[in-house]
């Protein structure tokens, strides 16, 4: 394991081999029975037990996130204290899980519907929040009665591994929760995918990888739930309060330094207030402080790898060569780890590759449009759709927007929509399935119907 901010080795980790994931998921399959049939309210106090360690163990974990990933201590102290609301959420959602009971229609039997747990799970969590996609995931499935093999990322294990620690700690039985880092993942998971054991996929990543998951699941006809890739339109309309526009966009852009799937990824904004919010952004962008996450006062950390920090590059290139103007930024930072500057690029062409594709990183590049009718064309012309993000005063219209977006979420006036209440998803190629709220159990639980005689 490599510090990003030095390039120093900072830990050594367990490589699973295929024989290891397949005993994962034997322990995995003998646990089922018995987890299922635990009671509710004992599943739900192992969730808020373990919300209540990490809560304790804050610091520790956020100096080991940082060390691994990059990201300021705020920035980790922040996930995980968001992550640890996803096992407070679905303690209490545990026992509140229910059927029916009915009259059929033409009367004569009873119409009875159970949900009982789906089964052994595969959950394969990805490096930039890599506490918080992990809780989204063991939550919803330790509630509903599911066990778990967990392929954590090889860029950050170390989280993971903390976190099957603390659920130990909390009083998760033995084969509930089963980690397996490995630098071989297609090695270790394609034979997992291919085991009759296993009834459910939940994958977060990229789309690239995700659409070949759900290749290798239709054999075995598995519950799938995918979160993938995004490309979210930050729209900002003539009569957008630009204050709270800029702060809703440092929010919305600069969160996790840019490495998230929720991250803007394009500003699309009126061209009468276009020249002010990009002056107001740039200004606001380049006042961050850069250094080593674990240092005081530090706002962005490095990017994760020196293949991230190349691929951001690559982009603004383009971009610069499309006739993009760099307005801040646009360059590396410091002789040592993967630092790129916080960057504003203005003018940008609709057809450069960053209005596209995912940049995963500190830049932000703005076009102009001039009606809400081109303002919605360009934010739905991708193939994603995972968040969008919309500044206006005016109510009809704000409701019109949100309404026309090809989104899975909406931030409303608003940099930040992830709550663990609350439902997280796509459309499109942005994926399908719901992490949080009360639809995040629903993906761990089948539904049984029971015809009774009554005659």
């Amino acid at each position: 394991m490599l510090d990003p901010a030095t390039g120093e080795t900072i830990a050594t980790v367990a490589d699973a081999t295929p024989d290891d994931g397949a005993d994962a998921l034997a322990a995995a399959d003998a646990a089922q029975r018995s987890w299922a049939d635990t009671p509710p309210r004992t599943r739900g106090e192992v969730l808020r037990a373990a919300y209540e360690l990490i809560t304790e163990r804050v610091d520790e974990l956020a100096l080991l996130m940082t060390l691994e990933m990059g990201k300021s201590l705020d920035e980790s102290r922040a996930e995980i204290r968001y992550g640890a609301e996803f096992f407070r959420w679905f303690a209490e959602e545990a026992v509140r899980v229910s059927g029916r009971y009915s009259t059929a229609p033409a009367g004569g039997s009873r119409l009875l519907t159970m949900k009982q747990p789906v089964g052994p799970s595969l959950f394969i969590t990805p490096w930039n929040f890599p506490l918080a996609m992990g809780t989204r995931k063991i939550g919803p499935a330790v509630a509903a009665g599911c066990t778990m093999v967990v392929k954590p990322a090889g860029l950050t294990p170390l989280s993971m591994l903390a976190l099957g620690s603390v659920l130990r700690a909390a009083g998760l039985p033995d084969g509930v929760l089963n980690v397996v880092p490995t630098t071989s993942s297609s090695e270790l998971v394609g034979p997992l995918l291919r085991d009759p054991r296993l009834r459910k996929l939940s994958f977060t990543g990229s789309t690239h990888v995700g659409r070949s998951l759900v290749e290798q699941s239709a054999p075995q006809v598995l519950r799938v739930s995918m979160e993938l890739g995004g490309n979210a339109p930050f729209l900002v309309f003539d009569d957008a309060d630009l204050d709270a526009a800029v702060d809703g966009a440092m929010l919305a852009k600069m969160r996790n330094i840019g490495e998230a799937c929720t991250a803007a990824n394009r500003f699309h904004v009126h061209e009468s207030v276009a020249d002010e919010f990009t002056s107001r952004l740039a200004e606001r962008m380049s006042a961050l402080t850069l250094g080593r996450g674990t240092e005081p006062d530090v706002d962005v950390g490095p990017l994760v790898s020196a293949a991230q920090r190349e691929t951001v590059e690559s982009l603004v290139a383009d971009a610069v060569d499309a006739g993009a103007r760099v307005v801040t930024g646009a360059d590396r930072w410091g002789e040592a780890g993967h630092f790129y500057l916080p960057t504003v690029l203005g003018g940008v062409p609709l057809g450069a590759r960053i209005m596209s594709e995912e940049v995963f990183g500190p830049v932000a590049p703005v076009t102009t449009f001039g009606t809400e009718d081109e303002a919605l064309a360009q934010a739905n012309d991708t193939e994603y759709g995972l968040v969008g993000y919309v500044y206006t005063r005016d109510l009809q219209r704000a409701l019109r927007v949100c309404e026309r977006l090809e989104v899975g979420m909406v931030g409303l006036n608003s940099g930040l929509v992830s709550n663990p209440a609350a439902p997280f998803g796509g459309v499109k190629s942005s994926g399908f399935g719901r992490e949080g709220g009360e639809e995040g159990i629903e993906e761990y639980l089948e539904t049984k119907y029971v015809a009774v005689n009554m005659t």
